[in-house]
């Protein structure tokens, strides 16, 4: 009996079995490998037309013209406030002047009324006048008003005005001789200089020179 058909064929060749999990290992990294291959590409957005650049132009335009009509507006208000304000503290301290000088008016008409009368005496209207003269003063000056009155003082042309010159033998040369009228500054600014004659010292004999012919 033959026994050739139970022995295996030398020329046939055994396929390894196959492995799953190697597979897919190296399909990962076969993936891994070329990623630009498998990325798609991005989709670029599209350009705006025409006719929506220029709607998006006017939408800016009409902003900034908003925008514009809103600072003038509040500028203008700005303005206005300040105006009224201004206006507003002009008037309060005017009032407060005026509430000072009423009791100024009040003594002063006192005074008229003292005046025509009958028995009036001199010396008690002069009185009268010099107190209400003080509280004029007083009352000025509690606004900043400064009387300028620069007797026997040394002539400073920034706060007086010389009207004349004479010579004097007591009173030292450019020193206020005498006060014409006297001058004002408020809160430190001049609003009249003094008018003032000033001493031009001791007077100088004028000798003449004979000259022999």
């Amino acid at each position: 009996m033959n026994d050739t058909a139970s022995k295996p064929d030398p020329t046939d060749t055994e396929k390894p079995a196959s492995n799953p999990e190697a597979e897919t290992a190296q399909a990962e990294t076969d993936v891994k490998s070329t990623p630009e291959e498998s990325a798609e590409p991005k989709a670029e957005a599209p350009e705006p037309t025409l006719e929506e650049q220029l709607e998006q132009a006017r939408k800016e335009t009409s902003e900034a013209k908003e925008a514009h009509l809103r600072a003038v507006a509040d500028l203008e208000n700005f303005r206005r406030r300040m105006v009224r304000e201004k206006d507003d503290l002009r008037a309060y301290a005017a009032a407060n002047v005026v509430e000072e000088l009423m009791p100024v008016l009040d003594n002063l008409g006192f005074a008229l009324t003292a005046a025509r009368a009958d028995n009036a005496e001199l010396k008690s209207l002069a009185d009268g006048v010099e107190m209400v003269s003080t509280q004029f003063k007083t009352a000025l000056g509690n606004h900043g008003l400064k009387e300028i009155n620069p007797a026997n003082e040394a002539f400073d042309p920034n706060l007086h005005e010389a009207l004349s010159q004479q010579p004097s033998d007591d009173v030292a040369e450019g020193t206020v001789l005498s006060v014409v009228r006297v001058g004002f500054t408020l809160n430190g600014r001049l609003l009249r200089p003094a008018s003032v004659i000033v001493s031009g010292g001791p007077e100088k004999e004028e000798t003449a020179e004979h000259i022999d012919v």
